[in-house]
């Protein structure tokens, strides 16, 4: 485990959830809450960090800025 932070973007798809990571491409969860695409992503990023450290290759760095505004 890299110990890495990464922003993942959940977002309401109809009768479920949908999520992805602008900083890891080609990861993607789908669930039934968002707990479950949170959970999902996480093991999704994990398998993507490790098939990358077997190829002896650098994990993506967290570049993405989370931030909440009131309007």
């Amino acid at each position: 485990m890299t110990g890495m932070r990464y922003a993942i973007i959940i977002e309401r798809a109809g009768s479920n959830y949908s999520a992805y990571s602008p900083d890891m491409p080609g990861v993607v969860a789908v669930g039934d809450t968002p707990e479950e695409c949170r959970d999902d992503m996480r093991e999704g990023m994990a398998a993507v960090l490790a098939a990358l450290a077997r190829e002896g290759k650098a994990a993506p760095e967290p570049r993405t800025i989370v931030e909440h505004v009131e309007v």
